[in-house]
Order: structure tokens, then sequence, then C-alpha cells
């Protein structure tokens, strides 16, 4: 097992276990805390060091064309201008007793949401702490998404202006948006208009003007989406060997055809193993997270635009698969398969919904004679600045109660802020009430029996009227320490943008805005890549 980087909290960060957290789902929660109840769908617990031995055992033995997939790296990370970091790395790639840590995102505009970077941090600590602690060479591997045609999901970026406010920054609609893979798309004029949002809207630092100089390098009109995702990112993270890796290369897909020969060979079989593979899910009671359709290949035809095939298209394919393989294109359930028959993948890092759909992946695996994986939870975290943590740490203040955009917490907050005796007060105000009007209404009924129900009737209302004064009380609490209210909207705006955990929806660009590289540093340092724990830091 790795050693445990210390789960404590400092004066810098918290730490949360993600099980209570009510957006997680039970899957990713028993994969932390009870992996023996997930053990059938997956290939080793991360948390065993014999897992990792034998995932590397295992890794090794696959025969692959490390040589040619390694010549295919080189000339992506030239065309970029990659650093000599990432170059070194990927040359390292060659040996026979190489594995790699992998993970992956779509190209995300301005290099997507915050979990994009804790994806690769998690991917470089984890390649870093198996050279050192398995002593075998290990290369941290960012599989870069590119074949996705959802054009909707990676044109848009989050980030909180000057006042916390949630702003999204969007692209236009360049030719073929929406309907091409992500990586034929063409940035257009419209890409200028998004940086000089972003340039306006980010609260302005000493980071500022180097920031947008190497965004506007990256996010270049003419240049492809998936090229200016892979530079920017490389900008951040290449001169710490991560090696990226631009899946809609054609120059690769020849050394995957093979696989894809196999589905075309034996029509239906991924998608059956992962309906089995997800209603075993279901019955144990968890969730399948790809319902496969048995009609449908694993495979997508490429001619311009990404066309779903079917089993019936299988006989007509079959020959073209093997010869023109760059037509082809894996759906959710090959591509890790071709991932880690590119790669020689130890380990994946996965977020919480990946990893649902992993587990239901084992089957397959085995039927293409493909070692699957061990597969490791990413990081996450919550970044919030020293005035926001100081307010969390001082009213002990659980960071999941800030999801709720309404003011429950903060009047219970402020509730816990009036003096005893006022509460005492209105706690025998109104039990003295009730005995005054009980007694009250039992002596009227032997007077008139029709006057009970309007003495109750008016300790109803005395009731009202004292539920009301307890709210005057708060909002005059509120009128007084409006700090409190101030700091609790702060800290609220940074860890749930609109409702939502920061980590989804503002995007990365934005802390290196407000704390520069030294970023980076900061999260190599204080977040290790535990299973099962968020974290709550800050800069």
């Amino acid at each position: 097992m790795f050693p445990h980087a210390g789960i404590s909290a400092t004066a810098s960060r918290i730490p949360i276990e993600i099980r209570r957290f009510p957006w997680i789902k039970r899957l990713a929660v028993d994969y932390a805390f009870d992996y023996s109840r997930l053990a059938d769908f997956f290939a080793g617990n991360p948390a065993e060091p014999d897992a990792w031995r034998e995932a590397i055992r295992r890794t090794q033995a696959h025969p692959r064309q490390r040589g040619a997939m390694a010549d295919v790296i080189e000339a992506q990370l030239r065309r970029r201008g990659a650093p000599p970091q990432a170059l070194e790395a990927a040359a390292r790639l060659r040996d026979p007793q190489t594995v790699a840590v992998v993970t992956g995102q779509q190209a995300g505009l301005f290099g997507g949401p915050l979990f994009t970077l804790l994806k690769a941090l998690t991917a470089l600590q984890l390649a870093e702490r198996l050279s050192r602690e398995y002593h075998v060479p290990a290369v941290p591997v960012f599989w870069i998404d590119a074949e996705d045609h959802d054009w909707d999901e990676v044109r848009r970026c989050g980030i909180l202006d000057g006042d916390l406010n949630l702003t999204e920054l969007s692209l236009g609609e360049p030719p073929g948006a929406g309907s091409s893979p992500v990586a034929r798309v063409r940035l257009d004029q419209s890409t200028g208009a998004a940086l000089d949002a972003l340039a306006a809207a980010l609260p302005p630092t000493e980071f500022t003007g180097p920031l947008m100089q190497r965004l506007r390098v990256a996010y270049r009109t003419g240049t492809g989406m998936a090229d200016a995702f892979g530079d920017w990112i490389e900008s951040v993270l290449g001169s710490r060997g991560l090696v990226l890796f631009d899946a809609a290369d054609p120059a690769a897909k020849p050394l995957a055809a093979g696989l894809f020969a196999r589905e075309i060979e034996r029509p239906g079989i991924t998608s059956r193993l992962a309906a089995a593979a997800g209603a075993a899910l279901v019955a144990r009671g968890y969730h399948a997270q790809v319902e496969p359709h048995p009609d449908h290949l694993a495979l997508f035809h490429l001619d311009g635009t990404r066309t779903s095939l079917s089993v019936g298209d299988a006989p007509a394919r079959a020959d073209r698969v093997r010869t023109h393989p760059q037509e082809f294109s894996p759906n959710v359930l090959l591509r890790p398969l071709v991932q880690d028959t590119l790669f020689p993948t130890v380990c994946y890092v996965a977020g919480p919904n990946e990893l649902a759909y992993l587990g239901q992946l084992r089957g397959v695996y085995e039927a293409f004679d493909v070692p699957m994986p061990l597969m490791h939870q990413r990081s996450t975290a919550t970044i919030v600045d020293s005035n926001a943590m100081r307010f969390l740490a001082r009213h002990e203040l659980p960071l999941e109660s800030l999801r709720h955009q309404d003011e429950s917490v903060l009047n219970q907050l402020l509730e816990s802020q009036i003096p005893a005796a006022v509460h005492q007060s209105l706690e025998e105000a109104s039990r003295t009430a009730a005995d005054r009007m009980e007694a009250l209404a039992r002596t009227l009924v032997r007077l008139d029996p029709t006057l009970e129900a309007s003495a109750r009737s008016t300790l109803g209302r005395i009731q009202d009227d004292l539920k009301k004064l307890h709210a005057k009380i708060i909002q005059a609490v509120k009128r007084k320490d409006e700090t409190l209210r101030r700091q609790f909207r702060h800290a609220r705006a940074q860890a749930f943008p609109g409702g939502h955990p920061q980590e989804r929806s503002v995007g990365f660009v934005y802390f290196l805005n407000m704390y520069g590289d030294g970023l980076i540093d900061r999260l190599a340092e204080e977040l290790p890549p535990d299973q099962g724990t968020h974290w709550v830091i800050a800069i």
C-alpha cells in the first residue's frame, strides 16, 4: 500500500470523507471504503501492494508495439512543441519494463473544470510513487478524448468573477461543431471573443497578463480544438513529465486495428458483456452507468461525422477495419481497451462516473485478452481562500451544508449566535401560554362547550405570533451581524457556485489566475492521492 500522507486537518486543509456527500453514488463510496463488495468487477484493490505488483507483472508481460507507439507520441509532442521533460518521459515508453499511469478527459475549453487538473496531478503522483516504491519506470499519460462529437460539452468554461459570481464563457459554432469529432473542429473567430471575455471577467492579479498570453498562444484561430487543449495542458504540466496523447491521431489507429477487427468478428460481444455486468451491479444495489444497445457495435465509423455501427454492419466492415482503421473509433465501452492496447497501463485514474462504467468491463477485457489495469479514484478537492477557510474552521460548518442556495444554514448559524437567555425566554413564553390556555379551555367547557375551540384558536394565534417574533429576532441578528452573513456567502460562492461542486463547475484557469503556477506546487504537496477523502484547501 502506498504510505498514507496523513489524513489530518491543518490551517491550510481539512479532510472530509466522500461518503458524507449526497451527490457521491454508493459505488464510488464502496470502492474507497469497502472494496470487497466490488472485487468481482475490477482487477484489483489499489489499496493493496500485491494488487500493484500483479498489475505491473501482467502489464509488462503483455505484448505491445511499443516502438511504433512511442514514435506516434513523439511526433505529436514535437508538433505541439512539448517541453523536454515530456519528451523524455515519452521516450521511456520504449522500454519493455515501463508501465503507464493513464488518465484522460475531453478537450474542454481553456483546460476544462478543476477536476481535469486534479486527474492529471493524481496520475503524476501515482507514477512517481510507482517508480519510487516498486522500482519500475512509470510514465504519467493524459489521454485527450478528442473523437467525441459533443461540442456543447467542451465549448464552455466557468469562472468566478471579481464578485465571485459564476460566469460561463463559450465558443461559437465552427464548421463541423456538434457533428464531427472535436479533434476535427478548428477554432474560429469566436475564440478571440472568448479570450477577451475571459480577460475581462477574471479578477486582475499579477498572474493575469502572463496567463492570458499563454492562453492566446494555445488558443489561436485555425488551431484544432484538441491541439489547443494539448498545448495549454503541456504549458501547465508538461515540465513535470506529463505525456499528452491525442486519441484521434490517425497514425495510432493501425496499432488498434486488431482490436477493432475482433469487435467486428464477434459483433455485439462488448455490448452483451457490459450489459450483463451492469445488470449484476444493479442486482447488488448499485447502478449501471452505461446501458449498451444489444444491436450496436462498440465502434463508430468516421466519415466527416461519427456514425454508430450496428451488428448488421459488421460483414461489410470486416476488411475495411483492418485496411483503413483510421476510419473507425471506439465507443465508451471499447475506448479503455484501445487505451490499454496502445499503452502499458498499470493504473487508470478515474472520476466517480467513469469508475461506474469501468466496473462493467472486466469481462470485456478478458474476452479481448487485454490486461485490465487497476482503477484509482482521482483526487477531489475544493479550493478556498484563507478567509473562507477560517470561517469554516471557526464555526465547524460542514462543507456540504453550503450547497443549499437558500439561507436555512445561515439562519441556523445565526440562531446559534442568539444569547441563551433569549431562547429560554421564548420557550418559557410558549410553554406558559400553552399551559394557561389549556387550563382556560377546560374551565370554559363547563361554562359553554363552544368556547373551547375559540380558546384553542387563540392559543394557535399566540404561538404563531411567538414564531413571528422568533423570526424577527433572527432578522435583527442578521442586521446586527452582517459580517457573519458576508463571510457565509463568501465561502458558499467559492465552494458551491450555482449550487454545484466547485471542481465540476469552475475551470482551473481561474485558480491559475488567482495563485499562479505556485498553485500546482501547493496541490502536489497538499493533495495525497488517497481514495475516499475530499480536501478543502486554502492556497
